[in-house]
């Protein structure tokens, strides 16, 4: 992929010329213009990631160029730079759809820390666009597992690989993220396609009525069975179990379930005949089994059996590049249900779901676009149909909720003041790594923090310094 192309547009050739030594030691292609007419023309020649423009110049200001880009380039990110900053010239700017202000003089870093951020939202801006126009494309590998990420391209990948196998495998991932949508595509691209696919959730069963529904029982087999009920292996026969939330199952059905992967034979509750199956088995857990083996919660046998063939589904929060592709997925969804035409999102509705981190994960995203799109009256989605997300969010539900006792305003007050000390923490931490170019010495330093403690905050808010663009 090129370098970005930058255009830097300043009637003082000092100014360009800095600008350009500045952003070169970051791998990106700059050429600069000093007036707004040469800019004007470089526009029409050259495809421009991003435009600084001063404000005040001769002949034809940054205010026209911004205009003219905004009407003519609406893809461009346009910085403005000036002089003669005020409070009424930055409002100006940013309503004209100016991405940043920046004053006269700034530093390098700050130079710097403005054009990442404005490649970024590009990069966003630029995705929402392509997802707009997509079309529909025949998948030849049936799955519903959205995203360009690498980290979903490998699940993908090893779903294609274990799918014509009839081996068990074991999906782990946090609550939302997809687990059952992995196991379903096993099942649908592989043999048993056109045969039954059972879901059980392990824990909303106890031991013995998920024993019950695993295995089957006889009349009379315990209190209350009054007739015989065939187990869903032997209603899968020929088919797939997706047993979910396995961390749930008791010891005693953990045993049972042993023995039956073994040799796919088990006796219903109350019977003395064995039954033989062809099943294969899918399990999926949120819990982290090695530690629930270490604490004695889960058969060490067990675990071996199952983990044959391992499937880590990431979080949302660590693939953010899909984040996009799978809220236009959804709309697409809720749009036809609903009998709308919403063409999608605009540019803040984006930002504030590619800013989020989605503890949720895929299934708060889907609750959160089906509500919007609920809620929308036109072709877009806007700030209007979201809610706030995030740490200012919940404070804002945690305010508006009104306790009905002491203990649960005493609960209250201290939930508001741990997100909001966790607000401030980040944006202090992220202001100085900003403010010092991402050295973390030098930013722990002027903070007045021991390095190892500035580091501690940012382990704790998950800030990663940015990687440095790559030369072609």
């Amino acid at each position: 992929m090129d370098n970005p192309l930058i255009l830097i547009v300043d009637d003082e050739l000092p100014i360009c010329q800095n600008c350009v030594k500045i952003l070169s030691k970051m791998n990106y292609n700059v050429q600069y213009a000093l007036s707004g007419y040469d800019a004007l023309k470089m526009l029409d020649e050259y495809q421009f990631d991003v435009v600084i423009t001063d404000l005040k110049m001769s002949n034809l200001g940054g205010m026209e160029v911004l205009r003219r880009i905004k009407e003519f380039h609406p893809e461009i990110i346009v910085i403005v730079i000036t002089g003669y900053a005020s409070v009424s010239s930055a409002v100006e700017v940013m309503k004209m759809g100016a991405f940043d202000y920046l004053p006269k003089p700034f530093t390098p870093h700050e130079l710097r820390s403005v054009v990442y951020q404005a490649l970024a939202e590009r990069k966003i801006l630029l995705q929402n666009q392509e997802l707009i126009q997509k079309k529909e494309r025949i998948k030849s590998f049936s799955h519903q597992l959205i995203g360009d990420s690498p980290k979903i391209k490998k699940v993908i990948s090893m779903v294609q690989k274990v799918a014509p196998t009839d081996s068990t495998v074991l999906i782990s991932g946090e609550s939302g993220t997809g687990k059952e949508l992995i196991s379903r595509a096993v099942h649908a691209n592989s043999a048993r396609k056109d045969e039954v696919f059972f879901a059980v959730d392990c824990g909303t069963l106890s031991g013995n009525l998920l024993e019950s529904e695993l295995f089957g029982h006889v009349k009379g087999a315990f209190t209350g069975a009054h007739k015989k009920k065939d187990g869903i292996f032997r209603l899968a026969n020929k088919g797939t179990v997706f047993l979910d939330e396995i961390s749930n199952i008791s010891l005693n059905v953990q045993s049972k379930l042993l023995r039956f992967i073994e040799n796919r034979e088990f006796l219903p509750l109350g019977n003395t005949a064995v039954q033989k199956v062809d099943v294969r088995l899918i399990f999926a857990t949120n819990q982290n089994l090695e530690e629930q083996v270490a604490g004695g919660s889960f058969r060490e046998d067990f675990y071996y059996r199952i983990f044959v063939y391992p499937i880590m589904m990431p979080p949302l929060r660590e693939r953010k590049m899909d984040i996009l592709p799978i809220a236009y997925h959804f709309l697409k969804q809720f749009s036809r249900d609903l009998d709308k035409k919403i063409t999608g999102f605009d540019a803040n509705a984006v930002n504030r779901l590619t800013d989020y981190d989605w503890p949720g994960n895929v299934r708060q995203l889907r609750n959160i676009i089906e509500r919007a799109a609920i809620l929308c009256e036109k072709d877009q989605i806007t700030l209007k149909e979201l809610p706030l997300l995030g740490d200012i969010g919940d404070i804002e539900q945690l305010i508006d909720n009104i306790p009905a006792t002491n203990e649960e305003l005493k609960q209250i007050k201290k939930v508001i003041r741990q997100k909001a000390v966790a607000k401030v923490e980040k944006n202090f931490v992220t202001n100085a790594l900003i403010q010092n170019d991402w050295n973390v010495t030098r930013a722990a330093q002027k903070t007045g923090l021991q390095r190892t403690n500035f580091q501690t905050l940012m382990k704790k808010h998950n800030i990663k310094p940015p990687s440095p663009a790559k030369p072609t």
